[in-house]
């Protein structure tokens, strides 16, 4: 009975072209299962032989654990160069967006607070 190995739900696909590399490597028989239309499901690798997921698992638990170390090596370099975006520097960078944000922002407060402040004004 297959059983899923990976869930692609916010999996980048250089991600997930590496774990379909790696489950080719080791010869574990693997499908895919493609994203819903309407976004209830991402879609997933599943293993079609269920006896092989401790061997999968091992495998992707090491595979995730060398990703994440080497990623945030990267990550941390780019902050050492100074090549990371900051908040300011997004915003300079589309002001209309963080107005409309901002605005909506402020609306949403607006809506939730009022009422709050006519009952404690009129009490």
């Amino acid at each position: 009975m297959a059983k899923l190995l990976l869930n692609l739900r916010g999996v980048p696909e250089d991600e997930a072209d590496e774990v379909r590399g790696l489950l080719e490597q080791y010869h574990l028989d693997y499908y895919e299962t493609p994203p819903n239309r309407w976004g209830i499901t991402q879609g997933g690798i599943w293993l079609r032989d269920a006896e092989q997921y401790p061997q999968a698992k091992r495998l992707l638990d090491e595979y995730q654990r060398r990703r994440f170390e080497r990623v945030r090596g990267e990550h941390e370099a780019m902050r050492r160069r100074g090549e990371l975006e900051t908040v300011t520097q997004r915003i300079l960078r589309e002001p209309l967006r963080f107005l409309i944000y901002f605005l909506l922002m402020a609306v949403i407060l607006a809506f939730m607070t009022i009422p709050f402040l006519h009952l404690a004004l009129s009490g």
